[in-house]
């Protein structure tokens, strides 16, 4: 543990991507305890400008509700969709990408197929299908980013799997006639598993970007606080009061630098040979 840290530690950019993941997860946590009411109740007068009343040091939107209590509040609501979107994802790729790679022959065409059909349409358009169909309610939207996101993790562990289903401990463990689900999830995942927590942060900065995406659509749920509905507020008047939505549009981008950042510190401390390379 103490090895992987001092890797991790020699990328500065994986430190300062580390440092914007905690200050996120500070806001998340801080929301309440600074910003109380509710974050889309009405504030004060629409459209004031950060820092011209002490009261809204970010300013208001065009319904004059806080941007500031929207910011914090929305940490918590997009890094809860990034990290169940991932959750889902990932449980989704390793459970298809395992038993295709572990087994091979018919059942991993069958699945690779499977993963073709849903790469063959774009992640984004696909979750607007889900969204138009099941409707926009924010627990559906998370389910649904992540079922849109699970075919890169599935190749990622199918290959891994290909690699590792001939060594010699796997082959020990049939021969003291262990289960294949014992051997899949017991023996061979675990050593399966560092390149898919890696590419798990891009998983989050991209689910990250398609709730906001939606939201700017209108198509999330306008019910709960969020970075994309508050750029969205701000695009009818974009041309004036553009602060509205170039504070949220602001944050996003540092939260998904930082969730880049610390997967790439991430793979370059799972994966020290590769980086001297």
């Amino acid at each position: 543990m103490i090895g992987f840290l001092k890797r991790y530690a020699r990328s500065p950019a994986a430190v300062v991507g580390l440092l914007i993941v905690l200050a996120v997860i500070g806001m998340a946590i801080a929301a309440p305890f600074l910003f109380p009411r509710d974050p889309l109740s009405l504030a004060g007068r629409p459209l004031q400008w950060p820092l011209d009343n002490p009261r809204f040091w970010l300013g208001t939107d065009n319904a004059g509700r806080d941007i500031a209590a929207q910011i914090f509040h929305g940490a918590r609501t997009s890094l809860l969709i990034g990290l169940v979107a991932t959750v889902v994802a990932i449980g989704i790729g390793i459970v298809i990408g395992a038993i295709a790679g572990y087994y091979g022959g018919w059942v991993d065409d069958a699945l690779m197929r499977v993963t073709e059909a849903f790469q063959t349409l774009p992640n984004f358009l696909l979750l607007l299908v889900l969204v138009a169909v099941f409707g926009s309610n924010i627990t559906f939207v998370t389910i649904a980013i992540g079922i849109v996101s699970w075919p890169p993790s599935a190749r990622l562990t199918r290959a891994e799997f290909l690699t590792l289903r001939n060594r010699e401990f796997v082959q020990a463990c049939r021969v003291l006639g262990m289960r294949d689900r014992q051997i899949i999830f017991h023996e061979i995942l675990p050593n399966a598993l560092p390149p898919v927590i890696v590419y798990a942060s891009v998983i989050m900065a991209v689910a990250i970007l398609l709730e906001s995406a939606l939201a700017f659509l209108n198509l999330s749920d306008p019910n709960v606080p969020s970075w994309g509905n508050l750029i969205g507020a701000g695009r009818g008047v974009l041309r004036v009061q553009w602060y509205v939505s170039a504070i949220p549009g602001l944050v996003i981008l540092l939260t998904v630098l930082g969730v880049s950042l610390v997967g790439q510190g991430l793979n370059d401390a799972l994966n020290p040979r590769l980086k001297g390379r």
